[in-house]
Order: structure tokens, then C-alpha cells, then sequence
């Protein structure tokens, strides 16, 4: 049997290591980063801001309590849902018709 020549073990690790930087550049490094932005959004929350969650409720914050990680929202006048911390998102500016 005849061992692989040097050259080839080497540019197939030249290969593989190029790979994951692509991968890191554009797959894992832009989402850590949208993380990062969503974390520091939902440890901005006030009372009084428009938001949505993750199922598409739009509403305004009430109140935020820290100690149980929730947000109670107003979605209707008098009607109040108590939500998640981790269930809301920016509210996207609306287009202007």
C-alpha cells in the first residue's frame, strides 16, 4: 500500500480550515451579532414602548417585572396579556401609504 503524497493531506486541510472561516463570516458571526442587538433591545424595555412578540401581538408596554422576567402588554383598551421577556421584539417602522 502506498501512503497519500503530503501535498494532498495538506490542501485538504488548507480546504477545510477555509471553510469554516466562510461558514464563521457568514453564517455564525452576523447571528451572534443579531443576537447581541436583541438582547440589548429587550434590556432597554420601558414602559410606555410599542413592541411585538414572536407570535405577532402588537401592543404597549404596562409594566416589566424583573425579578419573574415578564412584560405585560396592553393590546386593546383595558385588555392586558402578561408575556415573556424572551417573546418580544422590536416593532418594525410601518411603510407610509
Amino acid at each position: 500500500m502506498q501512503a497519500a503524497p503530503k501535498g494532498d493531506m495538506t490542501s485538504m486541510i488548507i480546504m477545510m480550515v477555509a471553510l469554516f472561516a466562510i461558514m464563521y463570516f457568514f453564517m455564525i458571526r452576523p447571528q451572534n451579532k443579531k443576537q447581541k442587538e436583541i438582547q440589548k433591545f429587550r434590556n432597554s424595555l420601558q414602559a410606555g414602548q410599542d413592541v411585538v412578540t414572536i407570535g405577532g401581538i402588537r401592543g404597549t408596554i404596562r409594566s416589566i417585572d424583573e425579578n419573574e422576567n415578564t412584560v405585560t402588554l396592553e393590546v386593546a383598551t383595558g385588555t392586558k396579556i402578561v408575556f415573556e421577556k424572551s417573546a418580544i421584539m422590536p416593532r418594525t417602522q410601518e411603510k407610509a401609504k
